[in-house]
This record gives C-alpha cells, structure tokens and sequence, in this order.
C-alpha cells in the first residue's frame, strides 16, 4: 500500500483579512513531490485558511490513490489536535470544515503530526504565492509557482565574478551574495508568527533580492523573455516576511538582544494588571463572570502609584483596557496622569471561570474536585458551568495580540488587563507549555513588557514588576 505525505498551510494578513492555502502531496519513500494545490480564498481567519489548506491536500491525495495511508503534517497545533480529536472543535466556521476533512478518506488511512513551522516551508510558500496572486487579482499559477523556484535556483547558480569590480558578473555575484544573505543570515526567511498585516520587508533586502533576480534573468538568457514577472515575484517572495499570524498557542522564538536592526521598531505591548479590589487578598477567583468588583481603597492607591512611574517614563502612547470595571477604572487614573484616552478593548477581558466565580481555591477543591482536576491537567477543560478554558483563552488573546501588533506597530501602548490574559501573552511569546501558566506569579498593578517584530519574533522585556509600588 502507497503512503503519501500531505503537508499544508494556510494564513491570513489580518485575521480576518486576504487569506490562502498552500498544500503538497508527498511521495513517502521516495520524497518526490506528487501535487501541490495552493488558493486565494479571499477574507477569512488563519484557522479557517488552514483547514481549507487540510482538505485541498486530501483530496489531492484522494486524487493520486484513494486507497493509500496519508500522513498530515501541519504546524497548525489546533487541526492537527481537533483533527486527531483530542480537542473539541466549537467554533461555528470549524466544525463544517473539519467534517468534510473528515469525509475525504476513511478515518483509519489518515494520521496526524504537528510539525515546527520551520519544516512546513514547503506549504507554507504556496500559501504566500496564493495570498500574492489574490492580491494582483489573480488565483495561484503552479507554472508561476515552478519559474518562482527556477530562478531562485538559478540566483544561487550565478557565476563567480571573473572580470573587472564593476563588470556583469561581479554585479551578479554581489547582487547573489546579498540574496544569500538575505536568506541564509538567521536561516530562512522569518515567518511572521504575529504580523497580521504584509510587512514591507527592509529596504536593503528588497533592493538586495530584486537585483539578484534581474541578475538571474540575465544569465539564464535561454528563458523566454515572459519569465521577468515571475523572477521579480520570486525575489520579493525570497526578500518579504511570510504570512503567519498563529491564532493557536503556538511557539514563538524569542528575540532578545539578538534582534536584527533592520527590522524596525517593535510593537510594545506594556501589560498592566489592574489593582486590589476587595477579592484579590483573598485570592478568590474573579473572571467575567462573577460581579465585576471595583478597585478597593488599596486598588486605587496602586493605581496612581503606578500612574505616577509611568509618566515619569514618558513612553506609553496609547492606552487600551479590558471592558470590566476594575481595569477602566485603573486605566483611568494613569490617563489622567498620560493625558490620554482609555480604549476599550473587548479581547482583553478576564477568563470566565463559570461556576467558581468568587469562591476560593480550597472551596472550588471541596466542592467541585474532578472538574478542578480536569482543569488543572486539561487546557482545553472548562470550569463548572460552563466557563471558559485555557485553550479558549489563548485562542482569543492570540487573536486580540494579532490585531493590536497590526495596529500598533512600532508604538508603545499599554494594555490594563488581568491575571490570565497577562500570563497568556507571556507565555504565547515564550512559547512555554500551558501548564506554565501555574508557575508564575502576577501581583496587583504589577507591570511586564513583550516587544512583538516585523519578523513575528517576541521579546518578553519585563515580568511582574512591583518596584513603583514601594514607598
């Protein structure tokens, strides 16, 4: 029996926004590259995209045997774990999605393997090509999409220079060595894990990867004049950010101090978590669905306090709140303090914890054990009555990440959340596990830092900090 390798992807530059699949049929004992579907599907989500990538690569399976075994690779942890079927699939644009991934072949020929995003290049391209050619007007060309990798080859192929600086060939071997290193500086071309808007890739890679491609054009001067188009689209391919905007937990490499300078200014997210109020000493769970308390006496101490260090730091431009009273009532006061106005922002708000609402750990412990434990092994587990899981939690907080990087990019703005959401994005740009959301400590009106790059790359600058609390 044939086994085929089905690798696919999809993406969307704004989440909802202009949206493609890429997907390609692999030969497993040979390697051979058997099919390749790629689409432009116009407005959708990422996780949408990525499904309709699903079943284009199984039906092109389908197509070359349907009696073979498929192994699905994606690096898309969400399909592949609904699909495997370890996680429920709620959202309403899903479940229709992964029913028909599911009719495509028997349930018994199909596995599933998440795969890190750096080896779904393959898919991964065809995406862009798809998402480039609806921004043209156009639908993907596999013929474009094969004289795009014929003059990539080609730009690596070009000559060493032989005659006088100056001359044609010294101009390709310059025009290939800045190609190279435009790609092979930090090893491929960085996905934009959390751009959900095409980022103009730097000025010097772009001029770099077009004058590699004309060069290349040059010297394979047996190609019909027709192939110009397609080297230029294969050079801003090779020069531009990919598409990626993960609406799942996934990983994102940090940054650091190892950031490349050409990347521009990053989007700062400052994560203020709101002050005390009258639950908080007691460590009482209080998500969006309980009473909404306000900030107690100490609350609203904590709040000018941490109004007064931020103006003395003089860098936050914009201001954005989670829709629960205690939150806008601690953006309020740094506001004041800034000048500024406070934005409401609906994807910032706390988990509900259901049933648990204002009880205590020990008391949820005692009164409701199994559902507490499932909580605790389970991200995808719910608090009784119906609250909202962790895994639900990060898709959401994803997703607001996604926007506000777009809209805000290479501003500092400050964003007054809460316990979970906080903890959620920095754990998102650690790419640690969930579990590790139980090992770290948020205190009230603490402060901590994540810088979001072009490139998708995350750099968490500061966690829990309480110094401006301190008399």
């Amino acid at each position: 029996m044939r086994e085929f390798i089905v690798e696919a992807d999809g993406g969307s530059r704004g989440n909802p926004g202009p949206a493609g699949y890429g997907s390609v049929v692999i030969d497993a004992a040979t390697g051979e590259t058997l099919a390749e579907r790629a689409e432009y599907i116009g407005v959708a989500t990422n996780n949408v995209a990525e499904y309709r990538g699903l079943v284009a690569g199984l039906r092109a399976a389908r197509e070359l045997d349907p009696s073979a075994t498929v192994r699905v690779r994606m690096d898309s942890k969400l399909v592949v774990e609904q699909m495997s079927g370890r996680w429920k699939i709620k959202h309403p644009d899903m479940k229709p999605l992964a029913a028909e991934a599911a009719r495509v072949l028997p349930a018994g020929q199909v596995s599933y393997e998440w795969i890190p995003r750096e080896r779904n290049k393959h898919a991964d391209r065809l995406a862009n090509e798809a998402m480039d050619a609806g921004k043209r007007g156009e639908q993907w060309d596999p013929a474009a999409s094969r004289a795009a990798l014929d003059t990539s080859a080609a730009s690596r192929a070009l000559p060493e220079p032989s005659g006088p600086p100056g001359d044609a060939t010294a101009g390709a071997a310059k025009a290939r060595e800045a190609l190279a290193r435009t790609r092979d500086a930090d090893g491929p071309v960085p996905a934009a894990a959390r751009s959900t808007t095409p980022t103009p890739a730097p000025e010097g890679a772009t001029t770099a990867a077009t004058a590699a491609a004309t060069a290349a054009a040059t010297a394979a001067s047996t190609r019909p004049d027709t192939t110009a188009d397609a080297d230029l689209r294969a050079a801003r391919t090779l020069a531009a950010p990919s598409h990626r905007a993960s609406a799942a937990p996934a990983a994102t490499p940090s940054v650091g101090w190892a950031a490349p300078p050409d990347l521009g200014a990053p989007a700062t997210f400052v994560l203020l978590r709101h002050g005390e109020t009258p639950l908080t000493p007691q460590k009482r769970f209080s998500g969006s669905g309980g009473s909404d308390p306000s900030l107690s006496d100490v609350g609203r101490e904590q709040a000018e306090r941490v109004a007064a260090a931020l103006a003395r730091r003089g860098t936050v431009q914009h201001i954005l709140a989670s829709p629960l009273a205690r939150t806008r009532e601690t953006a309020g006061a740094v506001a004041a303090r800034l000048g500024l106005e406070v934005t409401v922002e609906d994807g910032l708000i706390e988990t509900d914890f259901g049933a648990w609402e204002g009880l205590t750990f020990g008391e949820v412990r005692d009164r409701h054990p199994d559902d507490l434990n499932r909580w605790l092994a389970d991200p995808e587990a719910e608090p009784t009555g119906g609250g909202e899981s962790f895994a639900a939690t990060a898709t959401r907080l994803a997703a607001t990440r996604d926007k506000l990087v777009a809209a805000y990019a290479g501003r500092t703005v400050l964003l007054v959340t809460h316990v979970t959401p906080i903890k959620t994005l920095v754990r998102l740009a650690l790419g640690a596990p969930p579990e590790s959301l139980f090992r770290m400590e948020l205190s009230a009106a603490s402060l901590s830092a994540v810088a979001y790059y072009a490139d998708g790359n995350a750099s968490v600058r500061l966690f829990n900090d309480t110094s401006h609390l301190r008399p």
